[in-house]
């Protein structure tokens, strides 16, 4: 019986967990795409790597080592993520002098 209870509390902990991660991606998804300069896009981006990190949380109860290798790939992607657009944002600042999306190029056409 006390079995059934933590079962029923953990598995309310954890829709509760996947609902804020859910609801965190949303927010960053919509925030990349509305975003007008390269700053807002970081932060939309680092947004939704939170929220993947916060999905990760309960897979550390059911499956640790899965989790694990998930979690290593996930901050290596989130690092290098992260470092390319800090780099974006420098290069475009001291092109540009600006960090508007309005004025980066691809493949030499404005977008």
């Amino acid at each position: 019986m006390e079995m059934m209870e933590t079962m029923s509390i953990n598995l309310g902990g954890v829709t509760l967990i996947y609902i804020a991660s859910l609801t965190i991606l949303v927010i960053g998804f919509l925030a990349a795409l509305s975003s007008k300069d390269l700053i807002r896009l970081l932060i939309s981006l680092e947004l939704m790597f939170g929220a993947v990190f916060m999905a990760l949380i309960p897979m550390f109860m059911v499956a640790p080592d899965p989790a694990f290798a998930i979690s290593i790939i996930t901050i290596f992607t989130s690092a290098g993520e992260l470092l390319v657009l800090i780099g974006a944002i420098v290069i475009q600042d001291r092109r540009m002098k600006n960090i508007l999306m309005q004025s980066i190029s691809a493949g030499g056409d404005k977008l």
